[in-house]
């Protein structure tokens, strides 16, 4: 018996016990008409696909996000790790759990990632944007810091979305040069630094931080949409020109590209195309990064449901 490993280092063959984060969690119907319950675990390491059958319990989607303690065994599944767990309980207040051994987090420096998203805003030339960049930012920045970008599809660690937009930051900064003739640079920070930044509401946060559920204003309206009527009245408190008010408002609403996608509306300027975009690849890129470092060079992954189909991590370059 293996006690509290991380469950990157975890081979088949290995029983082990320890605390770990629960998320995915669904109780389904075997073939044979029993109930088991499907789910993910993870620490800080990694993550493995568990699986309880013929399960009794209490556990369910209400806690993911939530610590559990579990006892199983690592078995090898069509090419994957698997954990068979024989006991499974909700961790306990007098439990001795360590939060950081168990969430994992954005591989950045927080510091210095604000940091550089303020020196960012801080030139950006047209007065207007610059005080609702600065001013957004800074109302919601200690939850900046923290809160995952997503549930499960993309950076849904703890930090995911101060990376996710650091990221995209980054990106825009060098495309608004690349591309003068028909970008604003200023409004195209502005946007890339707000369009995500109603995901700090429309999440439920598990004790540990971690995405548990959405709001019922989440449910209800969506991020998009959230942050266009925050952005409005920010705007307005601050005496910002309906205008940019507008554009900015359309930027968020139509990050996602599509309706089918989330979008209220398609974008419609270059600004709003190009935030489509950037947000569309780090949010690719780190679906790739998330599925290929659990693979071998040369391997398939199982369908990523995000992308609709398998991914391959290619063999190393000589």
């Amino acid at each position: 018996m293996i006690t509290n490993p991380y469950l990157a280092d975890v081979q088949p063959g290995e029983e082990i016990e320890g605390f770990y984060l629960l998320t995915n969690a669904t109780v389904r119907t075997s073939s044979s008409g029993g109930k088991y319950l499907a789910a993910t675990l993870s620490d800080r390491s990694g993550s493995i696909e568990m699986k309880m059958w013929d399960y009794a319990g209490k556990l369910g989607p209400e806690d993911n996000g939530s610590a559990v303690k579990v006892r199983g065994q690592v078995s090898d599944y069509r090419g994957s790790r698997q954990l068979t767990a024989k006991l499974l309980r909700a961790a306990e207040e007098r439990d001795p759990i360590r939060a950081e051994e168990l969430v994992p987090s954005a591989p950045i420096d927080p510091d210095a990632a604000v940091r550089y998203i303020q020196e960012l805003l801080a030139g950006i030339g047209d007065g207007d944007l610059r005080r609702l960049a600065e001013t957004m930012f800074q109302e919601n920045l200690e939850q900046f810091r923290t809160v995952p970008a997503a549930k499960s599809v993309h950076h849904g660690f703890r930090g995911g979305l101060l990376m996710h937009t650091a990221n995209m930051l980054q990106t825009a900064d060098f495309l608004s040069g690349l591309y003068p003739e028909v970008l604003s640079r200023d409004l195209l920070l502005t946007g890339t630094l707000l369009h995500d930044i109603a995901k700090i509401r429309e999440y439920v946060l598990s004790p540990l931080g971690m995405v548990k559920d959405y709001s019922t204003e989440g449910q209800l309206l969506g991020h998009p949409v959230m942050g266009a009527i925050e952005v409005a009245k920010t705007a307005e408190a601050l005496g910002i020109p309906e205008e940019k008010s507008v554009l900015l408002q359309h930027m968020l609403l139509s990050h996602h590209g599509e309706p089918e996608y989330g979008a209220a509306l398609r974008p419609v300027f270059a600004e709003a195309e190009l935030l489509h975009l950037i947000d569309m690849i780090d949010s690719r890129m780190e679906i790739y990064t998330e599925t290929v470092q659990n693979l071998k060079p040369g391997e398939f992954s199982e369908r990523v449901f995000a992308l609709d189909r398998k991914l391959y991590r290619r063999p190393e370059l000589t």
